[in-house]
């Protein structure tokens, strides 16, 4: 299983048989990893050599863009996600070509599965069976699944302070759950000396190559589902910036097989209290957080491990980068329920609020697609905070009338 890579930080371009995390120019320099103020140094990109004889403007097959075949897995069938419509919404926004990808529909709820097929059938490949990660709950939640579903040990490294509802699902999918004292980069740092230790596939998002790869395969159904045709614009939830990379990356790899004839606008958006590379962008320079501060906590990330692909498709794309703050991110996550049954939890929901800063600068034609990563069931406290459940009324239908008068406004 040869793959061919080249490094984001040097360019230095090589392939292997072995399971390679890292650059090698740039760990023999000293330079690869994630030390120092900046982001990650010497992590790879996955070179894409798809087929010959696919013909522009012609479907594709996921798996013709992938560095190895998958094979046929149907105990955990990942990705094939609806398109969504929302008629009620493109009404309002005044955006008839507005469609949602709903990735929440994956085997674990997230567009993480996408990721988590490859990481498991690059260990099963290899005849490894235990992976290693850290996580702040979508992650973890989603290779546990996997896991499950293939009979590998899945050792999860997690912040303490990571959503409860996530860590159950890690649990009951059969994950060793190591709960951390302290941040995200914590735990990453102690996943790495745990596989360096004692083995076993790494996952970790961004650290892994193949996590971009299966990312990337959203783009790629994207293209299918408008009819082998790109969209003008994609909004993307950012926190790390692998999805945002993995999706830009399937469109490039689209256009470079001759499929497509351009890279959409694909549009990062960020919580503001979560925004390393929001303001790296505006800054020029490779800024980190000390301390993160949202209710989107998949996003809560303070060093992100595609810091330097994120910002390398920026400047290639010329892609522009949008802030939300927690407010907006629960009006969104409330409309989105209310106004197309999509009930999404705050990760997913900054990609729409996203959409709506942005709203004004759209030209009402455009095919515009916002990408939903995750369900809320993952997240049912932070939902909470959004509505209030009204004290309960007698058991008459006069009191029921009386109750949906005052409460709701009907008539009584």
């Amino acid at each position: 299983m040869r793959i061919a890579y080249q490094c984001v930080t040097c360019r230095h371009s090589f392939d292997s048989e072995e399971v390679v995390y890292e650059c090698p120019r740039c760990l023999a320099s000293g330079e690869a990893g994630r030390a120092g103020e900046g982001h990650p140094h010497g992590y790879l990109s996955v070179v894409c050599a798809p087929p010959s004889g696919l013909r522009p403007g012609g479907p594709v097959a996921t798996s013709d863009f992938l560095p190895f075949p998958t094979g046929d897995l149907p105990a955990w069938p990942v990705g094939n996600t609806p398109l969504v419509s929302p008629a009620r919404l493109r009404e309002k926004t005044g955006i008839p070509g507005l469609f949602f990808k709903n990735d929440t529909l994956n085997p674990s709820g997230s567009l993480k599965d996408r990721a988590s097929l490859l990481v498991a059938a690059q260990a099963m490949a290899r005849g490894e069976k235990r992976i290693a990660l850290a996580s702040t709950g979508n992650a973890g939640a989603s290779m546990a699944c996997a896991g499950a579903a293939f009979g590998l040990e899945i050792i999860l490294f997690v912040p303490a302070a990571a959503p409860r509802a996530k860590l159950l699902q890690s649990l009951l999918y059969g994950a060793r759950v190591v709960p951390v004292k302290g941040t995200y980069d914590d735990a990453f740092s102690l996943s790495l000396a745990y596989t360096k230790r004692f083995g076993g596939i790494n996952r970790n998002t961004g650290y892994n190559p193949l996590t971009v790869e299966g990312k990337k395969t959203v783009a790629i159904e994207l293209y299918n589902q408008l009819a082998c045709r790109v969209p003008d614009i994609v909004y993307v939830p950012t926190g790390d910036g692998v999805i945002y990379s993995g999706t830009c990356k399937g469109f490039a790899d689209l256009v470079k097989a001759g499929c497509a004839d351009r890279v959409p606008m694909v549009v990062p958006v960020q919580a503001r209290g979560s925004n390393a590379i929001a303001r790296s962008w505006r800054e020029g320079s490779e800024v980190t957080l000390s301390r993160t501060d949202t209710v989107a906590d998949s996003l809560s990330v303070g060093r992100p491990a595609s810091g330097q692909m994120a910002l390398g498709f920026l400047r290639r794309t010329g892609a522009r980068i949008v802030e939300v703050s927690d407010r907006e991110i629960g009006a969104a996550q409330a409309e989105l329920a209310a106004q197309a049954g999509l009930f999404v939890e705050p990760s997913s929901a900054v990609a729409w609020a996203g959409f709506l800063a942005d709203r004004p600068n759209l030209d009402p034609a455009s095919k515009v697609v916002v990408l939903l990563t995750g369900t809320g069931f993952k997240d049912t406290g932070a939902a909470e905070k959004l509505v209030e459940m009204p004290a309960p009324c007698a058991a008459d239908v006069e009191s029921a009338a009386r109750f949906l008068a005052d409460v709701y406004g009907l008539p009584a």
